[in-house]
């Protein structure tokens, strides 16, 4: 990690924060140690409650590091990789910290497993994202972390959006007003207009009404021309990681010029409003910005948008 002990040479080690975003990194840990804690009536030696804690992933990297800066974790469901990253931004903003470590991780367990299952959402095939066979999504599991700063790079955070709808615990607003207004706000913040964004990722979890919302709100923003791919058929819904692992995928396409390619059947959903999912790979992008969007259980609502300097 020489970028990192590069930082902390140059600014100090208290300036140097991290934020890690997850939903589920520990619970498997946890999980095994309360199957032990019932057949064996004790918890087994090596279970440490503060390693299932959802700040340990953070703790764990300030440990591995050396930082020792602002140090925490983010959790808000299927935002929180990028809900972290904005976090981190502001950290540097408010003049707390140089460089932050930021971005978010997951790991499977069972909770997540049999929670989705009794909300009938998990596909027994490779999720089909926008496509009228579309019946549930894959769950996956990895992570993304950035090092953020104040110096120039090739990719820089031009902006975001966040809103709360709260229009049900886990089902999305049908009409998208909070997904609309989280766009909105990152289009202001970046200072730009729908017709600047190149790329957009999707949250694409290929959910019945995910899909449907996200649909109407992209075309109601953003018409049926702007190149479009969810990454979720090539990784799995990463959940607490989601939002990072997208953002890599933009600053990818960003750098490349070249934007990840929509995996699915093709069989398109009429009642779907048009998008123009890229689903040819290599297919290039021009244009400085793109965007990342993600939608998480209760309404929270997340637009990041990169740009190539």
């Amino acid at each position: 990690m020489p970028i990192i002990a590069e930082a902390i040479s140059k600014f100090g080690p208290a300036r140097v924060g991290v934020v890690v975003g997850t939903s589920t990194s520990g619970i498997e840990g946890w999980e095994l140690a309360l199957g032990k804690r019932f057949s064996a009536n004790g918890w087994p030696n090596y279970f440490r409650l503060a390693r299932t804690e959802l700040g340990d992933p953070a703790a764990f990297v300030e440990a591995v590091t050396g930082t020792a800066g602002p140090c925490y974790g983010v959790s808000t469901a299927c935002t929180s990789g990028g809900k972290a990253i904005v976090a981190a931004v502001r950290l540097i903003q408010a003049d707390l910290c140089d460089v932050v470590v930021t971005g978010g991780i997951d790991t499977l367990c069972s909770l997540t497993l049999n929670g989705f299952s009794v909300l009938d959402s998990i596909s027994s095939a490779r999720c089909n994202p926008f496509s009228i066979n579309r019946d549930g999504i894959n769950i996956g599991d990895g992570g993304a972390l950035f090092v953020l700063g104040r110096e120039e790079a090739h990719t820089r955070i031009a902006g975001w959006g966040e809103s709360s709808d709260a229009h049900h615990l886990s089902a999305p607003d049908p009409e998208g007003y909070g997904a609309e207004l989280a766009i909105e706000q990152a289009l202001l913040h970046s200072g730009i207009s729908p017709s600047d964004i190149a790329y957009l990722n999707l949250h694409g979890t290929a959910t019945r009404l995910n899909d449907a919302m996200e649909a109407k709100v992209t075309h109601r923003l953003f018409g049926g021309d702007l190149p479009c791919s969810s990454t979720k058929a090539l990784t799995g819904h990463m959940l607490g990681a989601a939002g990072s692992c997208e953002a890599a995928f933009v600053s990818m396409a960003l750098a490349r010029r070249e934007v990840p390619p929509h995996l699915w059947d093709g069989d398109v959903d009429p009642k779907l409003p048009p998008l123009h999912l890229v689903d040819r790979i290599g297919e290039r992008v021009e244009g400085r910005y793109m965007m990342s969007c993600s939608y998480a259980f209760g309404g929270n609502n997340l637009a990041l948008i990169l740009a190539r300097e």
